[in-house]
């Protein structure tokens, strides 16, 4: 039997997608781009060109001009001190997205008994809080989160005093080696006034940021007063990302990444002429310390007499297995401490006091903190508020 070939067909190719038929404004457009191709671009490619510059220089995002000293607040006890006895009841109501209750109770010499009511609401994008205390006094924040560079801030407060109660609007824009953040407080879309604050930070080094503040103040629609500050910021070396501890170990858990130290210093020169200087180092992944030194140049006026003197703080923070201590002096002679030991995860109890030796004078506060969730323990685990047994 004669054996018989076949020859291949070849495999049919599809047909290319019909080129959609110009429109009618296509020669006007074509027209326009080649009427400012030679201006925007040689410019565009001056941008392109200087910014794969910058990104050769290994620069990094400094942070905004708001959180430069961020590190020395956590260490130094201006936001963590009080005096008397305090108070405070949270009740979580949903983990995802966060909703929580709170209380606060607080009992200060000389002031009398204080009470505020406050609600979070928390999600991936947005966060909204308030509150109101026993003077009839409505405060109010909100962030929203545009996208990874871009951030709105509003805050508002409601006072029966008139001339009290203000309103603050705020953006803020995270650009790859640069940080922007503008905000107006009480502005008067009419005639202007209000308080305006421009602010614009960069990298100049991968370890060294170089920005400015203005605050442009109108009280009146025919009085402009500005005023110009100055900040630096000099960092330790930039660790490269921490693939090493993304890297599963042959267990399967992630492998630790050894302790590295880090250090900031800032300088700070405001209009005024006053400078502050700060250095923080994180000694160890539980103790860091914090050195803030600040002048105060204030001319005589009818707030006072002249007033020419330097304040230096020292302070450090320890955080324990179930404990933060923190502790300062400064060269007023002013020694002070907190300590806030948690003995269960919904239970803390604080202490705290300060003593001024060159005034002879002191403060004392004691405090509690509670945490209660409708919640489940399984619902509590899912949503990692505690540790699995």
């Amino acid at each position: 039997m004669a054996d018989k070939s076949f020859a291949a067909t070849p495999a049919a190719t599809p047909a290319a997608a019909p080129t959609p038929a110009p429109s009618a404004f296509t020669p006007y457009l074509d027209a326009v781009a080649n009427l400012f191709h030679p201006v925007a671009g040689p410019v565009m490619n001056t941008y392109a060109g200087f910014h794969g510059w910058k990104e050769s220089m290994g620069l990094v995002q400094p942070g905004t001009v708001e959180n430069l000293t961020r590190e020395i607040q956590q260490v130094h006890l201006a936001n963590w001190l009080f005096e008397g006895a305090r108070a405070d009841v949270a009740k979580v109501v949903s983990a995802n997205p966060a909703f929580q209750l709170t209380h606060s109770f607080q009992l200060t010499p000389g002031a009398g008994g204080r009470y505020n009511f406050g609600a979070i609401f928390a999600n991936a994008n947005s966060f909204l809080q308030g509150g109101v205390d026993g003077q009839g006094t409505v405060t109010m924040r909100a962030n929203q989160t545009w996208s990874p560079s871009d951030v709105t801030k509003l805050q508002g407060q409601l006072v029966s005093e008139a001339g009290r109660s203000m309103i603050q609007i705020e953006h803020d824009h995270l650009g790859p080696h640069y940080s922007i953040n503008v905000k107006s407080m009480n502005p008067g879309l009419l005639d202007g006034t209000g308080i305006h604050i421009a602010s614009f930070f960069h990298s100049i080094t991968p370890r060294l940021s170089l920005g400015l503040e203005t605050v442009f103040q109108r009280p009146q629609p025919s009085i402009l007063e500005t005023a110009t500050s100055y900040f630096a910021k000099l960092t330790s070396l930039p660790t490269a990302a921490p693939s090493a501890a993304a890297a599963l170990s042959p267990t399967g858990q992630p492998t630790p990444a050894p302790f590295v130290p880090a250090w900031t210093a800032t300088a700070q020169l405001q209009a005024t002429g006053n400078l502050q200087a700060t250095y923080w180092q994180k000694l160890s992944d539980k103790v860091d310390v914090a050195l803030d030194f600040q002048t105060v140049f204030q001319p005589a006026s009818m707030l006072g007499p002249a007033k020419r003197e330097a304040v230096t703080t020292l302070g450090a923070k320890y955080d324990f297995r179930m404990a933060t201590f923190r502790g300062q002096v400064d060269s007023n002679w002013k020694v002070g401490m907190l300590l806030e030991q948690r003995f269960t995860p919904a239970f803390a109890f604080l202490v705290g006091g300060e003593i001024d030796h060159a005034k002879n004078t002191s403060k004392f506060g004691v405090g509690i903190m509670i945490e209660s969730s409708t919640m489940t323990q399984e619902e509590m685990i899912a949503a990692g508020m505690l540790q699995p047994v």
